[in-house]
């Protein structure tokens, strides 16, 4: 019986991250590719993609120019992009 009570909290607790995530995500600025389109080759964007690392290798479609970071490290490479840039981040 324990385990099961294990189980459902750890299944509420997922969904309670999931639900916390949504709600985050939704205050997210987004844009279209068409905006997108329209920044590249400024020298104040830079396009950083995020996706999961499988995700990246097993996509036929690359933004050109985009820089390619592990969401997973954040710490160790925000600081490297200025202030003064404009960051769009590709996670889909």
């Amino acid at each position: 019986m324990e385990w099961r009570r294990i189980a459902i909290a750890g299944i509420g607790f997922y969904l309670l991250w999931m639900s916390a995530m949504t709600a985050l995500s939704d205050d997210v600025p987004r844009i279209t590719k068409e905006e997108l389109k329209g920044m590249l080759g400024h020298g104040d964007v830079v396009v950083i993609d995020v996706r999961a690392n499988v995700d990246w290798i097993g996509s036929g479609f690359k933004i050109k120019g985009a820089v390619r970071e592990d969401p997973r490290k954040l710490s160790s490479w925000m600081d490297k992009y200025s202030k003064d840039k404009t960051l769009v981040f590709y996670c889909s």
